[in-house]
C-alpha cells in the first residue's frame, strides 16, 4: 500500500488553488500594501467609487482598532465590488453596503472610538456626509 507523502513547507505559505488579487507580507510587521483594481465603474457611480477609494486609502491613518478598521475595509470593498461588478449594481445591495460602511465609521464620527487619530472625527463625519449624498 502506498502512503501519500507528506511535504512540510516551513518557509512560507502554500496555496493549493487559485489565488487572485491577493497580497501577502510574510514575517513583516511593518508592511504597507496597496492594491489598485482597474475595474470599470458602473455609469453614475463614479463619484461614489472615488470617495470610497479615497476613504480606503486614508483609513489606516484614522487610528481605528483592528476590528473596526477591518469592518470598515470590508464594507468599503463590498461597495466597490457592487459598483464595479459585471452586472448593473443592485440598488438594495448597494444601499446596504453603504449603510454598513457608514455604520463602521459612526463610532469615529461621534468620538466614541478610542485611539483614533487627531482629525479622524471630522474625517469620518465628512465621509459619512459624502456617502449619504451619493446613495
Amino acid at each position: 500500500m502506498n502512503d501519500p507523502q507528506q511535504v512540510h513547507h516551513y518557509d512560507g505559505p502554500v496555496f493549493n488553488g487559485g489565488v487572485s488579487n491577493a497580497q501577502f507580507a510574510w514575517n513583516n510587521e511593518t508592511a504597507t500594501q496597496n492594491q489598485q483594481l482597474n475595474n470599470t465603474v458602473a455609469p453614475g457611480h463614479e463619484a461614489l467609487a472615488t470617495l470610497v477609494t479615497e476613504l480606503l486609502r486614508q483609513l489606516p491613518a484614522a487610528g481605528l482598532g483592528d476590528q473596526e478598521r477591518e469592518d470598515a475595509e470590508s464594507a468599503a470593498q463590498e461597495v466597490l465590488a457592487e459598483i464595479t461588478g459585471p452586472q448593473s449594481p443592485e440598488p438594495g445591495r448597494l444601499r446596504r453596503s453603504v449603510t454598513m460602511l457608514k455604520g463602521a465609521l459612526a463610532p469615529v464620527a461621534t468620538g466614541l472610538a478610542a485611539g483614533t487619530a487627531v482629525g479622524a472625527q471630522e474625517w469620518a463625519q465628512s465621509a459619512i456626509r459624502g456617502l449619504t449624498g451619493l446613495v
